[in-house]
């Protein structure tokens, strides 16, 4: 018997109703795949950036207690400090020790020989002891530095008053500085190392759930086999399900960056500060539309191949990681933006949405370059698993 086959595009939009339809019944796992994100992600960012402030603002304001080996040894010194908010303290026994163990953030030792040098007009040594890889040091140790560097001046410029020199001739050169950072860049610093990673993250994997379930679960459930029965096209077939996880990822995005917006509008401090902008909204929404559908495309192919979903859910763990890679690579080797960068899976998000956080303009070479990139990977994975999907085995489970 003879079956007509199908329209391409009716068949299509049958299974993309279908898998939309399935999926709606499980509450629960529909309430995830679109809230979970909307509500998290703007909780975390901005939750991350009022613990930021509230940090530098309480270390920054408060007086610092700073223990000081050889106290006695520079009382006009301590003095001084004391104006700056820094409080010098007796020392513990051993002061090395007790910032190993973060007792202590930072402390100085003011040399034994700092009274003979100070009075022989030689640079007395202090030295500002701490542990350089703990993140909680930076805001006191820039502060003691600023103090001391402040203090050497000061004193500095008295010494050749005294002997009746200017002391502005032994600064050969008045060093400026012009900053051509844009506030935008400024504003958008801060969120510049995380937003990248968790928006690339969502969209990649923002259909996740519901193509596994509809390749690996219904092939789990022996439902695949029935519908590959049909006339229908296998093509068409693999449309419908990746266009229903498109459907679903794509609403989970438009969610979370509106959430993102209303948060950083709420909020207050430096996140009320960012371009939210419905203009810089659905840039990044077209930045990330790709990857929506790159991911989505590389799950149907990984899927097909699974016999269950608990062995299509084991290919998130290494998937999880491919959108950091971008995020480590510039952290470790930062690199001038070029051309080619923007047809790299990854790199090209990473590298644009820093783009619209900075405030700059993206030139329209740049996007025909990305899109065009971003589309034909994704179209190459659409035709690789079409053509799993053509494999009679596909329909066995077990």
């Amino acid at each position: 018997m003879n079956y007509k086959h199908p329209n391409a595009f009716a068949t299509a939009w049958s299974v993309l109703r279908k898998e939309l339809r399935d999926i709606s019944r499980d509450r629960r796992t529909l309430a995830l795949a679109l809230l979970l994100g909307p509500l998290l992600y703007p909780v975390l960012m901005i939750g991350i950036g009022k613990l930021a402030e509230s940090r530098a603002r309480t270390q920054l304001d408060q007086v610092l207690d700073v223990p000081t080996i050889g106290i006695e040894r520079a009382p006009n010194l301590v003095a001084f400090l004391a104006t700056q908010g820094i409080k010098a303290t007796a020392a513990p026994a051993n002061l090395d020790a007790a910032i190993a163990s973060q007792d202590v953030d930072v402390g100085l030792r003011i040399d034994a020989n700092y009274a003979r040098d100070w009075r022989e007009g030689r640079p007395a040594l202090v030295e500002v002891v701490q542990d350089s890889t703990r993140r909680n040091t930076d805001i006191p140790s820039a502060r003691v530095r600023a103090a001391l560097s402040a203090y050497r001046d000061q004193v500095g410029a008295l010494r050749l008053l005294a002997r009746g020199i200017d002391p502005s001739v032994t600064r050969a050169l008045n060093v400026g500085s012009r900053d051509l950072a844009t506030e935008d860049a400024k504003r958008g610093l801060m969120m510049s190392s995380i937003l990248p990673y968790l928006l690339i993250l969502m969209s990649f994997l923002g259909g996740a759930y519901l193509i596994m379930d509809a390749t690996a679960g219904e092939r789990e459930r022996q439902s695949l086999e029935p519908l590959l029965a049909t006339p229908a096209k296998r093509g068409a077939i693999v449309s419908g399900k990746i266009a229903a996880a498109c459907v679903l990822g794509l609403t989970s995005l438009l969610l979370t960056l509106l959430a993102f917006k209303l948060s950083a509008q709420m909020a207050g401090g430096t996140a009320k500060m960012m371009d939210v902008r419905f203009a810089a909204i659905g840039r990044m929404l077209l930045i990330l539309l790709p990857m929506l559908f790159i991911g989505t495309t590389l799950l149907t192919y990984l899927s097909a191949a699974a016999k269950s979903m608990k062995e299509a859910q084991s290919h998130m763990t290494w998937l999880m990681l491919l959108p950091m890679l971008p995020t480590i690579a510039l952290a470790v080797n930062p690199i001038k933006t070029q051309l080619w960068q923007f047809a790299v899976p990854f790199l090209a998000q990473n590298q644009l949405l820093l783009k619209v956080i900075r405030g700059e303009a993206i030139t329209p070479q740049v996007w025909a370059i990305y899109l065009a990139a971003g589309f034909g990977v994704a179209a190459l994975l659409w035709y690789a698993a079409v053509r799993r999907y053509h494999q009679e085995r596909l329909a066995i489970s077990g």
